[in-house]
């Protein structure tokens, strides 16, 4: 009788908790969803992707503006992750039951999601600017990873399928615009298309926008996605380098080629030092490396590099940009910068320095608009969320990781809003899913 009552308690997770005073967790039915909400999760993914400010101003939904409704100042995607965040707190019995279990395999996104929504408070009743930056930027990004901690694989594959997918297209219909010289979905500021920038704008929005996720997902490319082919890698890499051209992101560029380079010279050593070298691998590296000076000469002669090398010789200001921003500290005192000097101040100074297109460093622009001591926790949470991250996936999640740490420093990124993060997140967490070892589920397979 004493081993069936033992039985019992141990078959009733609600008589565990209470039983062992531990907070509950997810069930462990080999960490899978609801359809409901495995879909959804795959759904949350394509809104993200391929959804941008452009397109959804043509339905009326003015995202990327400074007017309108407070409401569209969020993504779709970030509405319906919360939706499937409230059916699956409903369906797993206990909502407060769900958000404690979620966020004890997830803590950093826990205390990130906590610690954003509690400066999103702050920032609404000291009216300063950044309120759906809260939201889309850090909220949505932790709430999505702390959610996907009991997906199963179909949900992971799924979502690798439709980063591929989305990706592709993006690419694609990058070139098509460059090609035509029209822009299908322009980037637009209260309905206003800048008309002097005729860069790519694809389904991401901003070129700058393209460029950071497409530099992203190259690297990813050569260090992560295992479960795609060698030659379907390699003809992704090249497809999504030529967009990479056409956007016009000189730093995504540099970053791209420095970190690339790195990591394909420090792996062919690796490959040559195995001693196993395929004959025919051999010869079509040799074949291709042949026939690249004559590809380059072609695209040259077409004017393919043309946009890229006007932006490496006129940049708009933006080199400026990045040296007179330290200017701004000459004019504030430090009981100022503690606390977030005067809004109205900042903007001034910000026109007269030239600063016009914005503080192109999200550490620079939160310190001088939300204050040291708002940008020191906001640092603190997204560290430890990013250590998280990385340690779900397999050890290759270096090379994006650095790449994502480069880029986002050269503009204003993480201190506005954006949906970068959130991205970063989905091709970090699936296409770096670690192999899960057969016969040992709990021990060395997919992480917790």
């Amino acid at each position: 009788m004493a081993a069936i009552r033992g039985a019992a308690r141990s078959a009733t997770p609600a008589a565990g908790w209470a039983g062992q005073g531990q907070a509950p967790t997810a069930p462990r039915t080999g960490n899978s969803v609801d359809w409901v909400t495995g879909y959804g999760l795959v759904a949350v993914v394509a809104l993200l992707f391929s959804i941008s400010g452009g397109m959804l101003w043509l339905v009326g939904y003015n995202y990327d503006g400074l007017t309108g409704n407070p409401a569209t100042k969020i993504h779709p995607s970030t509405y319906l992750l919360v939706l499937m965040f409230a059916w699956r707190a409903c369906t797993f019995g206990n909502p407060v039951g769900y958000t404690l279990a979620i966020a004890d395999r997830r803590p950093a996104s826990a205390l990130l999601a906590v610690m954003s929504i509690m400066l999103l408070v702050v920032v609404i009743v000291r009216q300063r600017p950044g309120m759906a930056g809260m939201i889309d930027t850090f909220v949505a990004a932790a709430l999505l990873v702390m959610m996907l901690a009991e997906a199963d694989e179909k949900t992971f594959a799924r979502m690798q399928t439709v980063v591929h997918a989305v990706m592709t297209v993006n690419a694609l219909l990058a070139l098509f615009e460059f090609a035509t010289k029209t822009l299908v979905f322009p980037y637009r500021l209260d309905g206003e298309v800048f008309m002097n920038d005729l860069r790519s704008t694809a389904l991401q929005g901003h070129p700058l926008s393209n460029a950071t996720i497409t530099s992203i997902y190259v690297l990813a490319l050569l260090s992560g996605s295992k479960s795609l082919s060698m030659p379907l890698r390699l003809g992704l890499i090249g497809l999504q380098c030529a967009a990479l051209v056409v956007f016009g992101g000189r730093s995504a560029m540099v970053t791209t080629i420095a970190l690339g380079g790195i990591y394909l010279l420090f792996s062919g050593v690796a490959y040559l030092r195995r001693g196993r070298i395929s004959l025919p691998g051999a010869a079509l590296a040799v074949m291709l490396a042949s026939l690249l000076p004559v590809v380059v000469v072609m695209l040259f002669s077409y004017g393919f590099f043309d946009a890229l090398l006007e932006r490496f010789v006129s940049d708009s200001g933006s080199a400026n940009a990045r040296v007179e921003m330290f200017e701004l500290f000459k004019h504030f005192e430090l009981r100022d910068l503690i606390v977030g000097p005067d809004i109205d101040l900042i903007e001034s100074l910000r026109r007269i320095n030239g600063l016009e297109q914005g503080i192109e460093n999200p550490i620079i622009r939160l310190l001088l608009y939300q204050g040291a001591f708002f940008t020191l926790l906001l640092f603190f949470g997204f560290a430890l969320f990013m250590h998280e991250v990385a340690r779900r996936c397999h050890p290759g999640i270096w090379l994006p990781m650095l790449g994502w740490l480069i880029l986002l420093n050269t503009s204003e990124s993480l201190a506005s809003k954006t949906t970068l993060m959130t991205k970063f997140v989905v091709i970090a967490l699936a296409l770096y899913r670690p192999v899960k070892v057969a016969g040992r589920p709990g021990a060395q397979g997919v992480p917790r």
